[in-house]
């Protein structure tokens, strides 16, 4: 800097000091005065001075102007070159980021969808066991088959539980710690991510609902009251719904309340897995010879008339109540949500 300091010095002096001796001249020429001849050696000296000062201060003030303006301009091309690198650096940050975190989060999800279609084939191969062991004179025993049926449970409940529960835990840790800095990703990925997210927790409560109805039948030594109190209290922490029950202590026989805390379990399961409810009510009441248990929801229903409606397990739940003589009286409105009635006469053999 300092040298193109000086030069420019050098320069303007020179050209000051140029217009100023062609200045002399031509007023020489035009009017014919000589400057020069009255004035005494002295006062030339004095004049020479005070031009060569003159000159001086007018090249100094000029060269500050165009250094100031150099600078300027400087200063202007190294902000535009900053906030340049520093947009750069931005989209390669946010281009690792975004490199970085979808593969991992795209791994998991093709891991979950893997490990649903071996779900898939482990429910395919339950079947096949079970036609198999019916076929089988020595397997012909009622009791034998729900143990087998009841280990087979177990055996898929685990397998839900180590493999796609953990992997769909691991899929929203990734998720989250990606939406932790959203705000650098591009809208596009902003969208997908919302996407993905709701799968996750569809995922999630589809997930749950399988391991409410992979559950024991057994009530394990509880009453009736005391096994369907503990499932929605357990339901509450790990669901988005609002449960409300008001619960009766009845005496059925311990078949009968084996069979109506299962129909509990799977009308809870269809309500997470299909209703799209917000509310869930339960009711277990005792009214004249009769036990009465009532589910409501308000949930999106679905059409009683066609057969569709047996993917809500009601035709299983129907079976049921009919082998314990009682009846199952089911309303369901769209978009408004379902009621589902049971009654159970009271009077039954003693086992």
């Amino acid at each position: 800097m300092r040298k193109w300091f000086l030069r420019i010095c050098f320069v303007v002096f020179l050209f000051v000091s140029s217009i100023f001796l062609i200045g002399v001249n031509v007023i020489h020429s035009l009017f014919g005065i000589e400057l020069f001849e009255k004035l005494s050696s002295n006062q030339l000296i004095i004049l020479f001075l005070v031009v060569t000062l003159i000159v001086f201060v007018i090249t100094f003030m000029a060269a500050s102007i165009v250094f100031f303006l150099q600078r300027l301009t400087d200063s202007v091309m190294y902000n535009q070159l900053e906030a340049i690198r520093n947009q750069q650096y931005s989209n390669v940050k946010k281009s690792v980021d975004e490199i970085w975190y979808r593969p991992l989060l795209m791994i998991r999800l093709d891991t979950f969808f893997q490990e649903t279609a071996k779900i898939a084939e482990m429910q395919e191969q339950l079947v096949q066991n079970l036609q198999q062991i019916s076929s089988r004179p020595e397997y012909i025993g009622e009791e034998t088959k729900e143990e087998i049926i009841e280990l087979e449970r177990h055996r898929i409940a685990r397998e839900l539980h180590d493999s796609v529960s953990q992997q769909l835990f691991a899929a929203m840790m990734m998720l989250s710690a990606m939406n932790e800095q959203k705000e650098q990703l591009s809208p596009v990925i902003q969208q997908q991510l919302a996407l993905v997210e709701k799968v996750i927790n569809d995922s999630q409560s589809e997930m749950r609902a399988l391991l409410l109805h992979l559950r024991p039948i057994s009530l394990e030594n509880k009453t009736l009251v005391q096994g369907i109190e503990s499932l929605l209290k357990e339901l509450t922490t790990k669901v988005q719904l609002s449960l409300h029950w008001e619960l009766d202590e009845v005496t059925l026989p311990s078949t009968f309340e084996d069979h109506l805390f299962r129909i509990v379990q799977e009308l809870v399961s269809n309500t997470l897995r299909h209703a799209k409810a917000k509310q869930l009510e339960v009711f277990l009441k005792q009214k004249d010879d009769y036990i009465i248990l009532k589910l409501v929801d308000d949930g999106i229903g679905f059409d009683t008339s066609v057969s569709k409606a047996g993917s809500y397990g009601l035709k299983n739940i129907e079976e049921r109540v009919a082998g314990m003589g009682g009846q199952c009286k089911i309303i369901s409105i769209a978009n408004q949500g379902t009621i589902i009635e049971i009654k159970i006469p009271q009077k039954q053999e003693k086992e």
